[in-house]
Formats: C-alpha cells, sequence, structure tokens
C-alpha cells in the first residue's frame, strides 16, 4: 500500500496525470465487469485484450526510466509496437445479422487490374462473408475464358436479326420495280442483298446492309483492263472498256449512254442513280406503305438510305455491280479525276473461304472473326480495320497456322494482332486473292499511327480491347 502510494505521488508530480490513469482505470474496470452482459463472450474477450494493451501502453508512458540502462528507451519503444499490432491484429467480432442484411450480396466487385500490372493471387480471392455462409472463390479469367464469355454479347438482338432483312427486302422490291418502269431499256438484273448479317458474321448490331444492283453487260461488247495498265497504277480497281465500235457502233448496247472516253464510267451510273433516289422516288409514300420512314441521304457520295422504323435504325447503301470474267466489280470509284474505275471485291471470296476452312478442320476462325469485328466496331480508331483486312490477316495465317480449334482460339487471337502490328508497321497488307493489292493502300498515315499504336499495346494486355 505504502509503494502504491508513494507512485501515486510520484503521478501527480507529473502534471496530475495520475488522477487521469485512475479515472481510467475506474472505467476500464467498469467495462470489463459489464462486457460479458453486454457484448457477449467473444466481445468481452476482444475488449479485455485491448484494455490490456492500452493499460500497458499507459503504464509505460507514466513509469519511471531506469536511467542507468541505456536499452531501456528502446525496448519500451519495441514493447508499445508489439501492442499496438496486438490491438490492430485483434478480429473483430461478427455483427449481428440484420433483416435488410440478408438482401446484400455475400460477395465484394472484384477490383479491376491496373493496366500493366500482374495479377495478385490475393486479389482472386472473395472477401469474407457472414461466418455462417461461405462462399465460392472468385478466379481470375484466362484470355481464352474472356474471349469466349465477349463472344457471347456480340450477339446481334433477335428483333434486328429478323426485322431488317425483311425492310431491306421490301425496300428493294419497291426500287427494283421503279427501276423497271423509269428505265425499261436498262437490263438491270434483280436486286439482291449482301452483308455479314446474312452471312452470320454481324455483331452488335444490324444497323447497316448492301442492296446490289446487278448492271448485265454483253460480254461480246465489253472488255476488263486492270487498273495496274492504267494511270493509276493500283491493281485494285478495273477498268471497263467498250471494244469493236467499228462493226458495233455506238447505241448497239443500252449502256452506251454511261460511256465517258471509251471506258464506262461508274460515276457517271452513280450521279444518275443517286439522282433517282433523291429526286424520282417518293420515298415518304413508300415508307407510310412498309410502316417506316425512308431518307435519302441527299450528300453523300455513296448512293445510301436512312431507313427508321419504331425498333430498329438501318442504313443501306446501294451499289451497282458488274460481274465479269470472274470478277466482281463494285461502282465505288476513288476520289479524284480518274471516273471510269471500278473497284474490285473480294467480299464474297472472302466468306466463303473462310467458311471452307472451318467446315474442313471444325476451326475457329468465324468465331475469332467476329470477336475482332467487334473489337474495332467498339473502337473508333480501329473502325477500318473491321472489314477485309481482318479476315485477309485470318486467311494468310491459316496456311500456316494449322491449329484453328475453340481451345486455341486464345493463341490465335494473339498472332492475329501480331500479325496486324507487323502489317501496319511496313504499311503493307497484302490480298490473300492478289498478293500485288496492298489492302492499307487507300488509308491516311496517321490512321495508320494510331491503329499501330492501339493494337501495339493491346499485344501486352490483349483483354483491354474486350473491355
Amino acid at each position: 500500500m505504502v509503494a502504491f502510494w508513494q507512485q501515486r505521488g510520484r503521478r501527480q508530480e507529473n502534471g496530475g496525470l495520475g488522477s487521469v490513469i485512475d479515472g481510467l482505470g475506474s472505467v476500464f474496470d467498469v467495462l470489463l465487469a459489464n462486457a460479458r452482459l453486454v457484448l457477449g463472450v467473444s466481445g468481452a474477450a476482444v475488449l479485455a485484450i485491448a484494455t490490456l494493451a492500452v493499460k500497458r501502453l499507459i503504464d509505460r508512458a507514466t513509469s519511471p526510466r531506469d536511467e542507468g540502462d541505456p536499452k531501456a528507451e528502446q525496448k519500451s519503444l519495441e514493447e508499445s509496437w508489439q501492442d499496438l499490432a496486438l490491438i490492430k491484429t485483434t478480429p473483430k467480432p461478427p455483427k449481428k445479422q440484420r433483416r435488410e442484411d440478408l438482401s446484400e450480396p455475400l460477395l465484394s466487385p472484384a477490383q479491376p487490374l491496373v493496366p500493366g500490372e500482374a495479377p495478385n493471387p490475393r486479389d482472386c480471392s472473395a472477401p469474407l462473408g457472414d461466418p455462417q455462409v461461405k462462399p465460392s472463390p472468385l478466379r481470375c479469367l484466362t484470355l481464352q475464358e474472356r474471349l469466349l464469355s465477349h463472344s457471347s454479347q456480340l450477339a446481334v438482338p433477335e428483333i434486328q436479326a429478323s426485322l431488317v432483312p425483311q425492310l431491306a427486302r421490301s425496300i428493294s422490291t419497291q426500287l427494283q420495280n421503279f427501276l423497271r418502269s423509269k428505265f425499261p431499256e436498262l437490263p438491270f438484273g434483280r436486286l439482291f442483298l449482301r452483308g455479314a448479317l446474312l452471312d452470320g458474321l454481324e455483331v452488335l448490331a444490324a444497323d447497316h446492309i448492301h442492296l446490289m444492283l446487278p448492271v448485265v453487260l454483253d460480254t461480246g461488247l465489253w472488255s476488263l483492263i486492270s487498273g495496274e495498265d492504267t494511270v493509276v497504277r493500283n491493281p485494285q480497281y478495273w477498268m471497263i472498256k467498250r471494244i469493236d465500235l467499228g462493226y458495233f457502233p455506238r447505241g448497239c448496247s443500252p449502256w452506251d449512254r454511261f460511256i465517258v472516253g471509251r471506258y464506262l464510267s461508274s460515276s457517271v451510273i452513280n450521279e444518275t442513280l443517286h439522282k433517282l433516289l433523291v429526286a424520282s422516288i417518293n420515298w415518304p409514300a413508300i415508307g407510310g406503305l412498309l410502316g417506316c420512314a425512308i431518307y435519302p441521304v441527299v450528300a453523300s457520295r455513296e448512293l445510301k438510305l436512312e431507313v427508321k422504323h419504331d425498333q430498329v435504325e438501318l442504313s443501306i447503301t446501294l451499289f451497282p455491280v458488274v460481274e465479269m470474267e470472274d470478277k466482281v466489280l463494285l461502282s465505288v470509284p476513288p476520289e479524284g479525276l480518274v471516273e471510269n474505275l471500278w473497284l474490285e471485291s473480294f467480299y464474297r471470296a472472302e466468306v466463303s473461304r473462310v467458311k471452307e476452312l472451318d467446315a474442313g478442320d471444325s476451326g475457329a476462325r468465324q468465331l475469332c472473326l467476329r470477336i475482332l469485328k467487334g473489337v474495332c466496331r467498339s473502337q473508333p480508331s480501329l473502325h477500318k480495320l473491321g472489314g477485309s483486312p481482318v479476315t485477309h490477316v485470318i486467311l494468310h495465317l491459316s496456311d500456316t497456322a494449322s491449329d484453328w480449334a475453340e481451345e486455341s482460339l486464345a493463341d490465335r487471337f494473339q498472332q492475329v494482332l501480331e500479325e496486324l502490328v507487323a502489317s501496319l508497321e511496313k504499311g503493307v497488307l497484302p490480298s490473300y486473292f492478289n498478293p500485288k493489292i496492298n489492302l492499307f493502300s487507300g488509308l491516311l498515315e496517321e490512321e495508320i499511327d494510331e491503329m499501330g499504336f492501339v493494337l501495339y499495346r493491346a499485344i501486352s494486355e490483349p483483354e483491354a480491347l474486350l473491355k
């Protein structure tokens, strides 16, 4: 007892700190006495551990130091950190279950990875939930699993997949009837639809489709000249020349009215059809009949119609097409003074070849193509890669990579990205069907640089393209 009062007297000399500690000690004693009743057994144990640690800190802070021991100060600091660690690591008692908590999810959402940072295995595990319910652990998805999951999100809405072809066919029927009545002397073929939607390669939304208008030529009066042999020096374009004018003068062919310098002019045909679409056809009446609104695009160089329905919005592009000498030529002249050029299209051959290869080895080329088209569609800087370029890269790889099974989808996807980057770096992507054709020849240098930069970053983290 004497020692107690002597110790208390020393504490009072230090600014009255002893009285404060006595008060805290009384509070702790009351809490400990009633903790079992208020907090239960586990809560009282937690409070006792925390109280003991705090008491140790206070006692060491107010007790006199042993001046003869040079390690006393260092020892006191180490014991203080140990006590703080004891308080920090003391497990919290489970809170009582409330009725409103039953509707809350047991698992918290996974934290996104920082680009370029390797995934931490601890981040893949689910946080602890209610001790009475054992949640299923989360796991990091591989690239293969992400690709397969992403492919399921690319499907075109069912209403669009059924309604868009129906609307387009109804519009083509009306346009076909008008052309026959307006130009009965011109042997236009039967209009037909073409596009990724009809071939099962459309992704995300069916908002565009192509309407092909065949231009039927007498092969005895016309011949093809490769663009490589003309001033443009571009093998992707062709010219259609009127021949034997000495024996079959102008007027023998109904298409002679569209000749410019002895060549069938794609520009003149387009201009004639553009005036027809804009000024001659009563689209409001046709739209009212079909339950939609149809607007010809006046300012576009293309022959384009915008269709607005209650459930879909659709863009229809009309292409005059010539099929001659196993070539499919579209009336898409390049910008410039040359107006007699026809663009060779490989779309039909591309789709046919991809499906043929998949059918031969049960491959996943079409699946890989759809995923890449979805990526290009969702990335504005990659829009111009979403068509033929990606398809031709896949066809080139099919000649060297034989394993296109679905289990190898991640490897092939990564390889396509690498091939695209290599081609963009050189600025050259040879056509699969004609190596003389560079599919990047129509791109600007700035566009090539931007696409190359985006894909180069994606090589190290391809998952970033799937977000």
